[in-house]
């Protein structure tokens, strides 16, 4: 069997006695279709969402992928014996390994709710017209991104992060994340370290009582 295409082999660890490869590969969307339970639990648990939450979110993902420029990662596991000298890993194997982590966005557009929403919010805060005018023309939305939770810690964010912003045509890429005090959790520190700056602090999506912050950063990354 061949050597599966779009991926590649990121680190190799040891686990419940185990050992095991991380690779990161494309999701096309037939693919997110297919494993959207996967990647819903990884969500639900790095979210620290109730179950149910899912069910949910799972229309929602999949109108996404229907998106213009729309494209999504993940980070999998695959079980390997023999760590000092690498087997090559089939495509078979990667497309049923166990998903750790997933990202995925898309290309910013005025019909959608998102950017609407952040265009009111820069309006509010007096945000100039051709400040607006230069963010909203071409962004990449990075809608979601989520590492489960005993996967966090091993840089697997910013390599799905990097993976998923390379070769954007977009001048920027915009996401929004839930406030947090003092910025102290993995999330705000990945986002810093990859250069997001400060779009909007404190603001209330409608229907939602929580505060976001809306980052941005030029691309390339």
């Amino acid at each position: 069997m061949a050597l599966a295409p779009r991926h590649n082999r990121l680190r190799d660890v040891r686990k419940d006695g185990g050992e095991v490869a991380t690779f990161l590969i494309d999701l096309s969307p037939s693919d997110m279709a297919r494993r959207l339970p996967d990647a819903l639990a990884v969500y639900v648990d790095a979210m620290r969402y109730p179950r149910g939450t899912e069910d949910q979110r799972a229309s929602m993902w999949l109108e996404h992928t229907r998106r213009a420029g729309w494209k999504a990662v993940a980070a999998v596991e695959v079980a390997d014996s023999r760590l000092d000298e690498p087997r090559q890993v089939t495509t078979a194997e990667l497309t049923c390994a166990p998903i750790i982590g997933v990202a995925y966005g898309y290309c910013g557009a005025p019909d959608q709710w998102w950017q609407q929403q952040v265009v009111a919010g820069l309006q509010r805060v007096g945000t100039d017209r051709s400040r607006i005018a230069e963010l909203m023309s071409s962004y990449f939305e990075l809608t979601e991104l989520h590492i489960h939770p005993r996967a966090q810690g091993r840089g697997l964010g910013e390599a799905l992060a990097r993976r998923l912003l390379a070769g954007r045509s977009e001048a920027h890429v915009l996401l929004s994340t839930p406030e947090i005090n003092g910025e102290s959790n993995r999330a705000w520190r990945l986002y810093r370290r990859l250069g997001f700056c400060d779009i909007i602090r404190g603001y209330h999506f409608a229907g939602d009582p929580r505060a976001f912050a809306i980052l941005g950063r030029s691309l390339p990354l």
